[in-house]
């Protein structure tokens, strides 16, 4: 077939995962076996993750223990929603932490909790892509400042595919263009990538 990739999901928090964690970590040793790359859309997906006050799908504590299980099992690139929230082991009384985790490791700025993100990829030697999301009436704006935060994160890449293909081409490739000339360009004052710039 020609492929030089394999991707897969793992739900994470289903009633599947293990199942899941099991059979991709088989398959993704085999693919680098074969020197293909491994691509794992590492989501989180369980009811209980969403509580009245908040859904903690996206929390940068859950999903950069997500991005640490599928770095953990091999994956060259780890696909994840962008944090918009934190707090989630907090809320949901789950899993050990620590308080300088909300107040020393990471902030309620974007652009940190994504870098919380990127940091469970074992440092960022596993790339972080964070998916665009669905597509409404805001696309262009959202679609550039998701890749900002990506960037400036330490993130490697956003995935826009129903934000692009799912519009005119014109404005398919006018959204495509605004998202690589994120990526193409520097970053401001030599080069830095802060989120206090």
């Amino acid at each position: 077939m020609g492929a030089v990739a394999v991707g897969a999901t793992v739900y994470y928090g289903s009633s599947e995962s293990r199942r899941q964690i099991e059979e991709v970590s088989e398959a993704f040793a085999y693919a680098h076996e074969l020197g293909m790359v491994t691509v794992l859309w590492a989501y989180l997906r369980n009811s209980e993750f969403k509580t009245p006050e908040a859904d903690y799908h996206n929390a940068a504590d859950l999903t950069g223990q997500a991005n640490y299980l599928a770095a953990t099992i091999e994956a060259d690139i780890v696909k994840q929603k962008q944090a918009q929230c934190n707090g989630g082991f907090k809320a949901l009384q789950f899993g050990k932490t620590h308080p300088g985790m909300y107040d020393g490791l990471c902030s309620e700025h974007p652009v940190d909790l994504v870098r919380y993100q990127v940091a469970n990829c074992f440092m960022g030697r596993v790339g972080m892509i964070n998916s665009g999301g669905a597509s409404g009436d805001d696309d262009f704006h959202q679609a550039v400042r998701t890749a900002v935060i990506n960037k400036r994160g330490g993130g490697m890449g956003l995935i826009s595919g129903r934000k692009a293909f799912q519009k005119p081409m014109a404005e398919g490739v006018e959204l495509l263009n605004a998202i690589q000339d994120v990526y193409l360009s520097e970053f401001p004052s030599g080069g830095k990538n802060s989120s206090d710039q």
